[in-house]
């Protein structure tokens, strides 16, 4: 069976930066599983792995434009202190939800003075090309369950 829109993929992954540094990787015991064609993965990888099979072994090198996007200097802002209300210690690195006019958005802060703190509105792979090496497991059939919601229930899956 092939990976194609509404079958379930269950791969195991290693995801390294242009250093070769491993960035993310599925545990040994626990793939991956993702429903394809409904925008769980990144659109460069879901391309890399349509029309693959069972076994298949898929070295991928994914750019920005196809994965978290070129990094964004406008998303770089400096916000009143106070904005962060009941947040007693604020320190560079810290992620917060921020609601924004295209919905909710992770910020990441930046840096922190008295009165103000710089945050970074990019995804923390923003700019970033992303090497994959993936072994793909299994390819089923989704259930209806799963194409009406989206994304894959059961092991790998979101509902345990």
């Amino acid at each position: 069976m092939q990976v194609q829109k509404d079958k379930v993929v269950i791969i195991d992954y290693t995801l390294r930066n242009d250093n070769g540094d491993i960035l993310d990787q599925s545990a040994p015991d626990a793939p991956l599983a993702y429903l394809h064609g409904h925008n769980n993965l990144i659109p460069g990888l879901e391309a890399e792995l349509a029309g693959k099979g069972q076994g298949d072994e898929i070295e991928a090198h994914i750019a920005p434009a196809d994965a978290y996007g070129e990094y964004n200097d406008n998303l770089i802002e400096v916000v009143p202190r106070k904005m962060f209300q009941g947040v007693d210690e604020i320190e560079p690195g810290m992620q917060f939800h921020a609601q924004t006019g295209q919905g909710v958005q992770v910020v990441t802060v930046k840096a922190v003075d008295d009165d103000n703190v710089t945050i970074d509105g990019n995804h923390a792979l923003a700019g970033e090309t992303l090497h994959f090496n993936v072994t793909i497991k299994e390819v089923r059939d989704a259930s209806q369950e799963e194409l009406d919601h989206g994304h894959v229930h059961g092991p790998g899956g979101h509902h345990h």
